[in-house]
């Protein structure tokens, strides 16, 4: 899922998509694949060590694949909710990212997981920080 504006055949926006907004939903999309692919990977290793990095991911995954979207809503929307949903993604994304981090050495697909987590993080952070900026 990419950002892009409007097309002009629908209705006019309530508000526009800043760039800390559509910097959110693409890295939500990015992070939301990342974790999915370390999930499934991890399950091929069937550790035992690995079941709470698995858990984290998919529970980040379910985050940015909602996240995503919603802060791609931005008619009639209501940036106090959207402001906590990219907070909560972006304290799920930075748990997997630390979860992540203490398997890299052995799992190529953690290390990507984690780098995936950290963007969308921050970006989170950011479009949080943007809707706080615009009121409800």
């Amino acid at each position: 899922m990419h950002a892009h504006p409007r097309p002009s055949r629908f209705p006019p926006a309530r508000g526009s998509l800043s760039a800390p907004l559509a910097r959110a939903i693409e890295a939500c999309h990015a992070c939301a694949e990342a974790c999915v692919s370390c999930a499934d990977v991890s399950l091929d290793d069937a550790a035992v060590s690995l079941s709470r990095c698995i858990r984290l991911a998919l529970d980040c995954a379910e985050a940015c694949a909602t996240t995503g979207p919603a802060l791609a809503r931005v008619t009639a929307s209501n940036s106090v909710l959207l402001r906590s949903m990219a907070e909560t993604c972006a304290g799920l994304c930075e748990a997997c990212a630390a979860e992540c981090d203490l398997h890299v050495d052995e799992h190529d697909h953690c290390r990507l997981c984690a780098k995936a987590c950290r963007a969308c993080e921050t970006a989170c952070r950011d479009a949080a920080i943007s809707l706080g900026a615009a009121g409800p």
